[in-house]
């Protein structure tokens, strides 16, 4: 026995990011030394059969139907989201009505003001969250953020970021939940919110965007081989230029219709002093640029991902030898129940759900206006 306190979790959704938060939370409990010794208690899915194949394939001890079983079950202290973003708000309020923690995938809901209700419920309950920006949780990105809060790149001037992927590129790909207008857009809050998280995180708060947004394939199938089609509402691609609070500016692009990208969150960020670059599809290496070396030899050097680089070392002893895209999950879990220990916020909480959904809102409505749009 370890004579810590259990902590239950109940997972809703069991999909790609279902199965990647259950293994987050399974290999933070073996790499870390967690504050509570977690239980997976249940998992719910649209189906009967769906949610108990899941609780066999991700080692859960129950499986229900019904979301709102896992609400009553008094073994459960986390609900986690994976769900469309369209039934995170109804999910997460129900869940912290009930007093359970919540871990939510972004973005967050699909309004700003869903995004407030659900910030204002958490704070008046005293309950901790935590939203999937799982991409920050790498331990170069917190090297990057010390290089940049030391001053070794000096002023931030400009960062360009994208995140560009290409699972709807093909036409054929069916009229399905991401494309439904009231999940409150396309590719810029599927998965442009990573990226405009990278820029808060790294460079800090946007001031205002200069935004358009793309629908490239106006037409999708109602379903996978289907003759008859649905009209697309939703963005391509987005594009926007940014100012940043801090005076720096930038430029930000999100497409899910990349050719050949499987996960392209790339960005660039110039100092007076240096520069950082940095791309997903190599996570564990980042380039740096001082302009102070000598001039013989300046130029990005790349650093490779290592022990020297907390949390690394708790995954792997040795550099080089990497880690992937489910560990930054389980750096993500670990960050979310040290909250919880010590009656904290995690960096990426639904307060920065928040922040983040206000961009997004700006950007769209700058696209349709073509003006500039303040934050807020």
């Amino acid at each position: 026995m370890s004579g810590k306190r259990k902590l239950g979790v109940g997972l809703i959704g069991t999909g790609f990011m279902g199965k990647a938060h259950a293994l987050g939370f399974t290999t933070a409990a073996r790499v870390f030394d967690l504050p509570f010794e977690l239980d997976l208690v249940s998992v719910a899915d649209v189906s009967e059969e769906s949610a108990e194949g899941a609780r066999q394939r991700l080692g859960f001890r129950k499986a229900t139907a019904d979301w709102r079983d896992l609400l009553t079950d008094t073994d459960i202290d986390i609900i986690d989201i994976t769900t469309p973003n369209l039934l995170h708000k109804e999910m997460a309020l129900a869940a912290i009505a009930h007093g359970k923690h919540v871990y939510c995938e972004k973005p967050l809901a699909p309004t700003v003001a869903d995004c407030a209700e659900m910030v204002a419920a958490a704070d008046k309950a005293g309950i901790v969250t935590q939203v999937g920006f799982n991409y920050l949780k790498n331990p170069l990105i917190f090297l990057a953020k010390d290089i940049i809060e030391s001053g070794e790149i000096g002023e931030i001037r400009s960062m360009r970021g994208i995140h560009a992927e290409d699972f709807m590129a093909d036409a054929n790909v069916p009229w399905g939940w991401r494309l439904d207008p009231r999940s409150g857009g396309g590719a810029l809050a599927d998965i442009g919110s990573h990226i405009i998280g990278s820029m808060r995180h790294l460079v800090g708060p946007i001031r205002s965007v200069l935004a358009e947004t793309i629908i490239q394939i106006a037409q999708r199938p109602v379903s996978r081989g289907a003759a008859e089609t649905r009209t697309v509402e939703v963005d391509d691609i987005t594009r926007a230029f940014v100012r940043f609070e801090n005076g720096a500016t930038g430029s930000f692009e999100a497409s899910w219709i990349a050719t050949g990208r499987k996960m392209q969150h790339d960005f660039e960020i110039y100092g007076s002093k240096g520069s950082i670059v940095f791309t997903q599809e190599r996570l564990n290496e980042i380039k740096v640029y001082y302009a102070g070396d000598d001039i013989r030899s300046r130029g990005f050097r790349t650093i490779w991902a290592g022990p020297e680089h907390p949390p690394y070392g708790a995954f792997c002893v040795a550099p080089g030898h990497q880690i992937g895209f489910n560990d930054l999950k389980a750096i993500e879990v670990h960050e979310f129940l040290d909250a919880i220990a010590r009656g904290g916020k995690p960096s990426t909480d639904f307060r920065e759900g928040y922040e983040v959904q206000k961009v997004l809102s700006a950007t769209y409505q700058s696209a349709r206006t073509n003006e500039w749009v303040d934050i807020g």
